[in-house]
C-alpha cells in the first residue's frame, strides 16, 4: 500500500542541506534556521527558491532521492494551486513507488501479477472485494495519475498513431480509482480516505501539476536524481507501448 509518508522522513540533515543550498540563491542562512525553529522544515520545503537551488547543486545527481522529488512536486503543486501537503507527500509517494518498473504494474510489492492497462484493473475490480479489491481501486488511480503526469507525449502519440484513448480517459479513470478507494472501508481504517477524495476531486490539477514537473524536471542537465532514477523505467516502458 502506496502511503504519504514521505515528508515525515525528513531530518536534522536534510533541513541543514536545503538552508545552505538556499544560501547559495541569497537567503540568510540565520533568517532560514530561526524559520525552522518557528514553522518547521515545511517552511524550507515550501520555499519558493528550494526547487531551483537543488537543480542548481553542482551534486545534484548524489541529492538524495525523496528529497529532490518533494521538493520539486511540491514547488509543482503549487504553481497549480494545490496547496494541500497531503497530496504533495502522496503524490510523491507514487512517484517514488513507481519508479521501478517491478512495481508500477503491481498493486502491492509483493503481488505477482501484472496490470500493465488500466481497463484490465476495472475488470479485475469488479471481480474482487476485501483487501484486494481494495488495493485494485487505488491502484487504478495511482496508475493513471502517474501515466497522464508523467507520460503525456506517449499518450498523444498513442491517440496519433492507433486512436488510443486520451488525457481525457485517464482523469476519468483516475478520478474514478481514487473515488472508489475513498469510499472502501479499509482506506477509512487506513485513515487514507481523505487523501483519495482530494485526489479524485482534484484529479486534473495534479495531472496538469506532474505534467509540470515532468517538463521542469525529469530531463535537465546535469542530470537530476529524478532523471536518472527513471532510466530504470523508460526503456522498457516505451518498448511495451510501442508494441502495443
Amino acid at each position: 500500500m502506496i502511503l504519504p509518508d514521505v515528508r515525515t522522513s525528513f531530518g536534522r540533515d536534510d533541513a541543514a542541506r536545503l538552508v545552505q543550498l538556499l544560501a547559495r540563491e541569497g537567503e540568510d542562512p540565520g533568517h532560514l534556521e530561526a524559520l525552522v525553529a518557528e514553522r518547521g522544515i515545511d517552511a524550507l520545503l515550501d520555499h519558493p527558491k528550494a526547487a531551483r537551488s537543488l537543480v542548481r547543486e553542482p551534486g545534484v545527481s548524489r541529492l538524495p532521492l525523496a528529497l529532490f522529488s518533494y521538493v520539486a512536486l511540491r514547488r509543482s503543486l503549487l504553481d497549480g494551486g494545490v496547496e494541500s501537503r497531503l497530496l504533495a507527500d502522496y503524490v510523491t509517494s507514487i512517484f517514488l513507488h513507481f519508479a521501478s518498473e517491478a512495481r508500477v504494474h503491481r498493486i502491492a510489492e509483493h503481488d505477482d501479477r501484472e496490470y500493465h492497462y488500466l481497463v484490465d484493473l476495472v475488470e479485475a475490480i469488479a471481480d474482487s472485494d476485501g483487501r484486494h479489491g481494495f488495493l485494485l481501486r487505488a491502484h487504478l488511480g495511482n496508475f493513471a495519475l502517474w501515466l497522464s503526469g508523467l507520460f503525456p507525449d506517449w499518450i498523444g502519440h498513442r491517440v496519433q498513431r492507433k486512436g488510443g484513448p486520451d488525457l481525457g480517459y485517464y482523469e476519468a479513470m483516475g478520478q474514478t480509482g481514487f473515488q472508489l478507494a475513498a469510499d472502501d472501508p479499509f482506506a477509512r481504517r487506513q485513515q487514507l480516505d481523505g487523501c483519495y477524495r482530494d485526489a479524485a476531486r482534484t484529479f486534473s490539477s495534479l495531472r496538469v501539476a506532474m505534467n509540470r514537473f515532468s517538463d521542469r524536471f525529469l530531463t535537465p542537465r546535469p542530470a537530476s536524481p529524478v532523471d536518472r532514477v527513471l532510466r530504470q523505467v523508460v526503456d522498457e516502458f516505451e518498448a511495451h507501448w510501442l508494441q502495443a
